[in-house]
């Protein structure tokens, strides 16, 4: 075959660090969006990015030209990085060390922006840990309650 085609949807979840909220509600936006520039950076040309105060969802076309652990290490230490610098209670901010990485297709790619936009309104009714409990079972993978939070 002449040519090589790549799609490959994720559904990538991580939380600050012990869930602590977000140090200023209204800096939640301007994260969203620095996220999201930092995946396109690192070469998905879509995504979507929502969350509360404790947690932020991914959902993404990873492209071609870099890893899945090398784009969310990359998205999380630059995020990081750049909160921290911002004017504010930042300066202690940090992401939880770990994260979820769920795959959907393209057939499910409408739906799972929906969920992710609509985050708010999710969690009015479901808590994170509840959330993620959930995304983990959904994909039977198997997780030991004492190593999943941080």
């Amino acid at each position: 075959m002449p040519q090589s085609f790549h799609q490959l949807y994720a559904h990538i979840i991580f939380s600050t660090k012990n869930r602590e909220p977000f140090p200023q509600a209204e800096m939640i936006c301007h994260m969203h969006g620095y996220l999201a520039q930092l995946c396109r950076d690192c070469g998905a040309p879509w995504v979507v990015v929502g969350g509360v105060a404790d947690h932020v969802h991914l959902a993404l076309d990873l492209g071609k030209t870099m890893q899945s652990t090398e784009l969310i290490a990359k998205v999380k230490k630059e995020s990081s990085t750049w909160i921290k610098k911002q004017k504010g209670p930042f300066e202690n901010f940090y992401w939880q060390r770990g994260y979820g990485l769920f795959s959907f297709g393209h057939l499910q790619k409408d739906e799972v922006e929906k969920y992710v936009r609509n985050q708010e309104v999710h969690h009015r009714k479901v808590t994170f840990k509840d959330e993620y409990r959930s995304f983990l079972e959904r994909y039977n993978i198997p997780y030991d309650e004492r190593y999943v939070w941080d």
